[in-house]
């Protein structure tokens, strides 16, 4: 194509650009594809609109594969395509025009006789730029015009003429864009318009599919897992994904090396450094390098490790650039991985000393921003231990080593800290850690050093208020834990009153932040004074957690205090109680199965217990299992001895009386004697004994035993029976009577052995008024037990019919009322829950009241109803609870 001069006429050679330089055919040439490449046809569709639309501009990072896409797209269309790759662009843009035009001229297509282009690197003129797009636009079919490596095009006044010859254009033209940045065109006005079609960075990342199927003509099949893998850590970055595949092809174990390549000694450390990093200038890849260090970052972040003031318009040039740099948004940015991973290698070889200081920079800033887990994990990376200390502490963080999401992660965090540094902070963390791991003695030694080590610093100028406050409170905390993993109440009294004392000092932000440390404290100092038998004091610490938001930080000490609470019931004699607050324990989540559990712990301890009492043993025996943790014994005194006590109920139930006096005759290890577990103790060895025959010894056992636990005092009467003293048994009932604090499971019992009483006496009306007394408060609580323990002599009542088999959930069948014929017997036992559901059904609850009364969904209950129908052999509800009534099931 002749391209005319200033004066009109035609230059000598019609092949050469403005400076009188051949045209490069390079630049007219559609890219080769190579053999491994990859079609992407969701990609190809999307590119099939440029031709509905003037303008498509498909813009993304190096090696991001859209010139392979362009070409491979180019290459499939019937219609004519004009390829240019830019030139470098001149000032006023007359050899990018002059290239344009001949592109178009290569690829066919003729424009008017006047619409000659300039001769000279200068400004095109507008009337030639006018009449070229008039010539344009009288095309029947579109020109698709292709343009490479448009982001060398920075002349805002050639971008501006662009703009100018598309829209005049109209029809004739069809402009493809390829570039790494947003190209200098009024995009708004085309997205408002909606006549532009963009292809971005996000799209052009591999899918996994895509990703395999690249790997596969390279030769590699790893596995699913390592596909994505490998996408987490190039984000789908086509050069990066071939690059790491040719790299692979010549490694003995492929599928290895491409899950643990190391970025900086592969060939994408050369294409990023090449292509990303040495197009920057010096003071940005310094801000680079030291960003490098960072996860995420922000402009005042970046600042502080930089010292500059600009860092949010360098970060949002380098983000437009598509410099792998990525915007998380809320002014939050983060590098590419392996561009990550390629710096960081960079900033040890060329600044091995800066990468520590980077770290410890970075930890400072986060902290005082609020961002605690970065700061640690920066502090650590620094070898900063101090650092990383004060800041757990002095944010009042200590609690989250015991509870939440965290608790893991510090502990292992921590665990790398050697001995030294030495210090308050420091210590505290260590002791913490220590006593998660329930090393006792470990975490108190440690704990006694941080103490005298801030005893000796109170009233430093040097330390700041707040973070001694902290850390005196954090303190007062860790003694609440030892005092109950040591059974020593007053010790857990006395750190009590220090954290009260403490607190006032401490900023209330802090307190609302981490409000799991005061819930913590208080479920110590609960269990604490369970162990001692205050139980007045000790409920009024757990249920002040209880009654606190039980969501979030506070959760797990709040399902404590409520199994504390559940077995403060037990131990009263209240399994009913005690069952819903075990159960409250279950988070929601958890109760979508078929037989949820708490889990380890005394919650499932507690509901054991409860299930002894209704004599459900193999339930009972699931709990129990279900409660201990094989790998951790019960770390404090509390569960311990609910654990023997439980267990030894469990032994007696089953018959077995030698291994429930082993049982009980284990000591638990405390610093003072707890009165309601020795007391429980004895009751189990006395049980034992009085099933061997031996009531001195179940006698003596119970006289021994502290306090005036109601267990023990009904134990004591039943003894005494046994020995053939009914008027000291007599005695020891009254004492009962005169509690107005037990619960059934202790007056079941004791009605009972009044009963015997009763009938000793020959006093037979007494005698089936107190068994019908004990009958009815044991169905309330579906208490059996009792009367299993009871002995012989039940069995002579009405008419030598087992009274046991007139309890509200016993298997056996009592007599059909109204003169009716026995129900048939049952073929197939009812579950536990189904009795639960049908249970709820005869005092007339709804599906859904059921269901949420059993924390169980509204299929389930059904489920259970549907089952329980079939079992006794009934279709409708109301016919379903008079045989289970007659059958002696309610």
């Amino acid at each position: 194509m002749a391209v005319p001069g200033r004066n009109g006429r035609a230059p000598a050679t019609s092949h050469a650009d403005p400076r009188r330089d051949p045209f490069l055919r390079t630049q007219f040439a559609v890219p080769a594809r190579p053999v491994t490449f990859l079609r992407r046809d969701r990609l190809a569709a999307h590119l099939d609109e440029a031709l509905l639309t003037p303008l498509t501009v498909v813009h993304g990072a190096a090696g991001a594969g859209k010139t392979l896409l362009a070409a491979d797209w180019a290459r499939t269309r019937d219609e004519p395509v004009a390829w240019l790759t830019a030139p470098v662009a001149d000032e006023q843009g007359g050899t990018f025009w002059a290239y344009l035009a001949e592109a178009l001229r290569l690829a066919g297509v003729t424009t008017c006789a006047g619409a000659a282009l300039p001769a000279e690197a200068g400004p095109a003129d507008d009337r030639l730029l006018t009449r070229l797009a008039a010539g344009l636009s009288t095309r029947r079919t579109p020109v698709v015009l292709v343009v490479d490596e448009y982001d060398r095009v920075t002349d805002p006044e050639t971008a501006d003429r662009l703009d100018l010859v598309l829209r005049q254009a109209g029809p004739g033209m069809r402009l493809v864009l390829v570039t790494r940045t947003e190209p200098l065109l009024p995009l708004h006005r085309y997205r408002a318009a909606g006549t532009v079609t963009e292809i971005h960075d996000a799209e052009l990342a591999f899918t996994p599919d895509e990703a395999a199927a690249l790997l596969a003509l390279h030769g590699l099949r790893p596995s699913d897992d390592d596909v994505r893998a490998l996408l987490e850590r190039t984000r789908g970055w086509a050069a990066g994904l071939r690059l790491c595949a040719l790299a692979a092809q010549g490694e003995r174990d492929p599928r290895t090396f491409l899950k643990e390549f190391e970025a900086d000694r592969t060939p994408v450390a050369g294409f990023l450094l090449a292509e990303v990093l040495k197009r920057q200038t010096a003071p940005t890849q310094d801000l680079l390098l030291r960003v490098s260090v960072l996860d995420r970052f922000c402009p005042d972040l970046v600042n502080a490790l930089t010292g500059r003031t600009d860092a949010e318009r360098v970060l949002t040039a380098l983000h437009g650039q598509n410099a792998f740099v990525e915007y998380l948004g809320h002014a939050w940015f983060r590098l590419h991985p392996l561009f990550g991973e390629i710096l960081r290698a960079q900033l040890r070889v060329r600044s091995p000393e800066l990468e520590a200081e980077l770290h410890r920079r970075a930890a400072c800033w986060l902290r005082r921003s609020g961002s605690l887990g970065e700061a640690l994990g920066h502090a650590t990376a620094a070898d900063d231990w101090e650092t990383a200390a004060g800041a757990l502490i002095g944010d009042l963080a200590l609690g989250e080593v015991f509870t939440g999401p965290h608790s893991v992660g510090l502990t292992e965090l921590f665990s790398r800290m050697g001995p030294e540094p030495a210090g308050p902070a420091t210590d505290i963390v260590r002791a913490a850690c220590a006593l998660s791991r329930h090393e006792v003695a470990r975490g108190s030694d440690l704990l006694r050093r941080a103490v005298r080590s801030l005893a000796s610093r109170a009233g430093s100028a040097q330390d700041d208020p707040a973070d001694l406050a902290a850390a005196r409170l954090s303190c007062a905390f860790l003694e609440a834990l030892v005092a109950r993993l040591t059974g020593a109440p007053g010790r857990a009294e006395r750190a009590a009153q220090v954290a009260e004392q403490v607190r006032r000092e401490v900023p209330g932000t802090l307190l609302d932040a981490h409000p799991e440390l005061i819930a913590l404290l208080l479920t110590h100092l609960g269990s604490a004074r369970l162990w001692a038998g205050r139980v007045h004091a000790a409920r009024a610490a757990l249920t002040t957690v209880v009654d606190s938001d039980g969501t979030g930080a506070t959760a797990q000490a709040r399902r404590e205090c409520l199994a504390h609470l559940a077995l403060i019931d037990y131990l009263r004699g209240w399994p009913g109680r005690a069952e819903r607050k075990a159960w409250a324990t279950v988070t929601p989540a958890d109760r979508g199965g078929p037989s949820p559990a708490p889990g380890p712990g005394l919650a499932s301890l507690v509901l054991a217990a409860v299930a002894v009492e209704r004599d459900e043993l193999d339930r009972a025996q699931q709990l129990l299992d279900a409660a201990v943790d094989a790998r951790h014994p019960p770390p404090d005194p509390v569960t311990q001895a609910g654990r023997a006590i439980v267990t030894g109920r469990m032994l007696l139930a089953r018959g077995d009386t030698q291994a429930a006096l082993d049982v009980a005759d284990r000591t638990v290890v405390a610093d003072v004697a707890s009165p309601w577990a020795e007391a429980h103790a004895a009751s189990v060895a006395a049980a034992a004994h009085l099933a061997e025959d031996r009531p001195e010894a179940a006698v003596k056992l119970l006289a021994d035993a502290p306090g005036d636990e109601p267990v023990c005092l009904v134990g004591a009467a039943q003894a005494e029976l046994a020995a053939g003293r009914p008027a000291a048994a007599a005695e020891l009932l009254d004492r009962i009577r005169a509690r107005g604090d037990v619960g059934p499971a202790v007056t079941v019992r004791a009605a009972l052995v009044g009963a015997q009483l009763a009938g000793g006496d020959g006093d037979r009306a007494a005698q089936r008024e107190l068994v019908s007394r004990a009958l009815r408060e044991a169905r309330r609580e579906r208490l059996r037990r009792p009367f299993a323990d009871a002995g012989p002599w039940l069995r002579t009542l009405s008419g030598g019919a087992p009274a046991e088999d007139r309890l509200p959930c016993g298997t056996g069948r009592r007599p059909a009322r109204g003169g009716r014929q026995p129900a048939p017997p049952l073929v197939e036992e009812l579950s536990e829950r189904e009795r639960d559901v049908l249970r709820r059904l005869a005092q007339l609850m709804s599906t859904e009241q059921i269901a949420a009364d059993l924390y169980l969904s509204v299929n389930t209950v059904k489920t259970h109803l549907k089952s329980a129908y079939r079992k006794l052999a009934v279709n409708r509800r109301h016919d379903a609870v008079r045989r289970a009534r007659d059958l002696g099931l309610l």
